[in-house]
């Protein structure tokens, strides 16, 4: 296996670990999903709007961890430019919100367009827009491997940084704001429980997409692409393409991420394409678990709590939270997860 190319161990979609241990980590996974449900109920009965905007930032976090985690956990693909796709999410709301609030044209031919305030359509744009740009990058950094395709992912992310930096239309490196949230058939986008509700089903359908393709013919020969290639070769399959579509499909999701986001903040800077957030994806998936369905879900809600936690107390918290990564990398393979589950991966 090459340096560029990690997971966990094999899907095990039958249950060899025992039924104890995949016991465990299901019981651990409807404790989280509970969790995420309780917790913002709680907060619209005290009156606590700022903990369901909290816990909204870590369910688009995860859902944007979840993404990477098709192409980390299943495909072994070490990406350190993920965040180009949860920027270029974040711009295709930016953009098309900017244009509809200052009744600008996006473009006059063949029809005249300015933009749009509807999350569907915005949501559309956002992941076919991540989706030709994960294609496209995947395209020429799949042909690498190791520490090169991890080169590559990066440069592809400074790139996407300094363009938007220099895209003055668009606010350049100080972003643009969008006045009010973008609105979605039937609902009160500006009450923050009902777009929580929006972002948690959107993370669950990600969820579900995961499982399904960890368990799909589609995800064991990705997984055995991972392993070993030239045994895949040797079926007829082409590794290449295996690890394309999941590239691709990868970035589709954390595109969708990126737009939640920035109608969360209301606010798109180039930030959304910095390198330091690649790198927060990869530790969110590390931290709960690589390879595991709800490894992103848990590493994404430590990582906000520890933000918020210990942000308050200090702005060095990130030593905390380097030291927690530290002793879960040491001692817990796994992620978090691992340590309450079992070491074996026993996919619910």
């Amino acid at each position: 296996m090459s340096t560029g190319q990690i997971g966990g161990q094999p899907p095990n979609p039958r249950g060899i670990f025992g039924p104890k241990k995949q016991g465990r980590e299901a019981l651990l996974n409807a404790l989280v999903l509970l969790g995420l449900v309780i917790v913002p109920l709680w907060a619209v009965m005290a009156d606590e709007p700022f903990t369901i905007t909290l816990v909204t930032r870590a369910v688009i976090f995860a859902l944007a961890a979840v993404g990477l985690n098709i192409a980390l956990g299943l495909g072994g693909l070490v990406s350190l430019g993920h965040a180009v796709f949860f920027g270029i999410g974040g711009y295709a709301m930016g953009i098309l919100a900017w244009h509809a609030q200052n009744y600008v044209p996006l473009f006059e031919w063949p029809v005249l367009f300015e933009g749009t305030k509807s999350m569907p359509v915005i949501w559309a744009v956002a992941v076919l827009a991540s989706a030709l740009a994960a294609f496209c990058i995947g395209l020429l950094s799949l042909r690498t491997s190791g520490v090169y395709f991890i080169m590559i992912t990066l440069a592809f992310g400074q790139m996407f940084y300094y363009f938007a930096i220099s895209w003055a239309r668009y606010g350049g490196e100080d972003g643009m704001s969008i006045y009010v949230r973008n609105g979605f058939p039937g609902l009160n986008t500006l009450d923050p429980i009902q777009f929580y509700g929006l972002c948690l089903a959107a993370l669950l359908l990600g969820l579900l997409l995961h499982a399904r393709l960890r368990r799909a013919p589609f995800g064991l020969a990705l997984n055995a692409a991972r392993q070993a290639p030239e045994r895949v070769r040797a079926v007829g399959l082409d590794p290449l393409r295996l690890r394309l579509l999941a590239f691709t499909l990868s970035g589709a999701i954390t595109g969708l991420a990126g737009a939640l986001f920035a109608d969360l903040n209301r606010f798109v800077s180039p930030t959304m394409f910095s390198w330091q957030l690649s790198g927060e994806f990869i530790v969110f998936i590390i931290l709960g678990g690589t390879a595991r369905l709800f490894g992103p879900v848990v590493g994404a809600v430590l990582f906000v709590l520890m933000e918020h936690w210990l942000g308050a107390l200090t702005e060095y918290w990130h030593i905390g939270f380097g030291a927690l990564l530290l002793l879960i990398v040491l001692f817990g393979q796994g992620g978090v997860i691992g340590l309450i589950a079992g070491k074996a991966r026993a996919h619910d």
